[in-house]
């Protein structure tokens, strides 16, 4: 992991820093003091008006808070992991542990009495809002919005109450689908920053992502237990879901690890991607799911998203539900570039766009094979195109 710039000389980091964010508020662009993760951060709490000199926030009520708690994602064995690997080293060191929700709002603060007292001073305690667009730039909103671990130092902080704080950050993502749940931050004066910190955080998150992912396959090998006498009943192929789409037990259909399925339930005949029209039927956590013949246009629109932070997907809006496919960079480009050609493209000519190669098919046909297995009434072949019947829209 690549070290801050602040440990080459802190004093003179942080006063080219705030020499850079003076530019900033100015109007003007910071220049090359700042680490390019901070300078584009400033640019957008500056675009959202958040002021650098009350950058405050009121916390919610003690039962929105327990609420929060409640409905985060994380289990309690993921708080404990968090919490038994980093507050005793908090307290010993002169630092707090944040856990905030994906919301970036301080679910549980715990650590050195002292550091503590301070941040209650700053209004950074349970029930706050650390989010960039209430805050500004700092490690727990600076790491929801990028995604990815983060250390933000001194007058790297866009607030000016902050510059005296140093703070490491991680994100927490649901291993079910990826899902951003919230973030875990070590927090403290500057004088107590050091670069493994950040190290720390990320590898606590990774415990709590790990602690969360051995709690699904644990209701996943129940789900199969319930499975177990029920699929032989059944007539013909049908699959065995948990409500996050991840396959428990099937029968007749070819072997797949997961089907999105739409965010509500609410109907007994739904129709998805990778299976077409099915019907449903709910059952203890999860539901079982039967592909039926119908002739009935099932997807009325695709949209294609870029997303942010370099994490595109597909949206497929059909007529009972909507459903998000994360995608690969190279399943984003061909998907792209057949969206901006109706008529088709041959494998030929897609090798050409993607690679500027044209002899490159091989590459082209297996991607797209992967593609439609996944998106079977989406995409047509000879030549490789989106079906007629469905509207694409590329979003900006």
């Amino acid at each position: 992991m690549r070290h801050h710039p602040f440990t080459a000389d802190p004093r003179q980091y942080a006063r080219n820093v705030a020499r850079a964010q003076d530019l900033v508020l100015a109007g003007g662009r910071p220049g090359t003091a700042p680490r390019p993760v901070i300078s584009q951060s400033w640019l957008r709490v500056s675009r959202q008006g958040v002021d650098p000199d009350r950058a405050a926030v009121d916390p919610v009520s003690p039962g929105d808070l327990e609420e929060r708690r409640a409905g985060c994602g994380l289990t309690r064995k993921a708080v404990r992991t968090l919490r038994d690997g980093l507050v005793p080293l908090a307290g010993d060191t002169g630092h707090i542990v944040v856990i905030v929700d994906a919301d970036g709002l301080v679910l549980w603060r715990e650590g050195h009495p002292g550091v503590a007292r301070r941040a209650d001073r700053l209004g950074f305690v349970d029930g706050a809002c650390w989010a960039e667009n209430t805050v500004g730039t700092n490690a727990i909103g600076t790491a929801l919005v990028e995604r990815r671990p983060i250390q933000v130092h001194s007058t790297e902080h866009y607030a000016r109450n902050h510059h005296e704080w140093s703070c490491a950050a991680a994100p927490i993502r649901d291993p079910r689908d990826g899902t951003l749940l919230g973030a875990v931050d070590i927090s403290g004066p500057v004088s107590t920053a050091h670069p493994a910190i950040l190290a720390l955080v990320t590898a606590l998150a990774g415990l709590a992502e790990a602690s969360l992912r051995e709690d699904h396959r644990c209701a996943l090998d129940r789900l199969r237990a319930t499975a177990a006498p029920l699929l032989p009943k059944v007539a013909g192929p049908a699959l065995v879901l948990d409500r996050s789409g991840w396959v428990a037990a099937a029968k007749g259909l070819p072997p797949v690890d997961r089907v999105p399925l739409p965010r509500t339930l609410n109907t007994d005949r739904i129709w998805l991607p990778a299976l077409g029209h099915c019907t449903v039927e709910l059952l203890p956590d999860g539901v079982l799911v039967r592909p039926v013949d119908d002739e009935r246009p099932a997807v009325a629109r695709v949209v294609l998203d870029p997303g942010s932070g370099g994490r595109p997907s597909l949206v497929v809006e059909g007529e009972t539900g909507s459903w998000t496919h994360r995608l690969s960079p190279r399943h984003w480009d061909i998907l792209l570039e057949l969206a901006r050609h109706r008529a088709g493209l041959t494998a030929t000519e897609l090798a050409a766009r993607l690679f500027g190669d044209p002899s490159r098919t091989v590459t082209v046909r297996a991607e797209l094979s992967r593609l439609r297995k996944r998106l079977p009434d989406l995409l047509d072949h000879r030549p490789y195109r989106f079906r007629d019947a469905v509207d694409v829209v590329i979003r900006d």
